[in-house]
């Protein structure tokens, strides 16, 4: 199972703002540029084990928090990720993310991840 890169730079990306700390700020503490650290955030660009691990230190977080953000065989390990999306969306949004996840949940859609 590869990382999902997305998941894992929205994490990083909610830790950097929880801690009242900018792109700017973080990237210079790991030695990137800022493009580069936008793009980490934003998923397209993978980050290395060794910034990864710096990136934790910073944000206090384990590096395992980063990568999975909890326990990958509980059924609940991406609800803080889901509740986030939620958060955001407006009642019509997020019926039609309802929606498309019982569709899901009813077809082998995923089942082999």
């Amino acid at each position: 199972m590869s990382p999902d890169y997305t998941i894992i730079g929205r994490r990083i990306r909610n830790l950097r703002l929880k801690n009242n700390m900018t792109q700017e700020k973080l990237a210079d503490e790991i030695d990137i540029s800022v493009a580069f650290m936008s793009r980490i955030e934003r998923g397209t660009a993978h980050v290395n084990l060794k910034r990864l691990t710096q990136i934790a230190e910073i944000l206090n977080v384990s590096p395992g928090y980063l990568l999975i953000g909890s326990n990958t065989k509980s059924k609940d390990y991406l609800k803080g990720d889901f509740n986030e999306i939620l958060r955001k969306c407006n009642p019509q949004q997020q019926k039609l993310i309802l929606q498309i996840s019982e569709l899901v949940s009813k077809t082998n859609i995923g089942k082999e991840i």
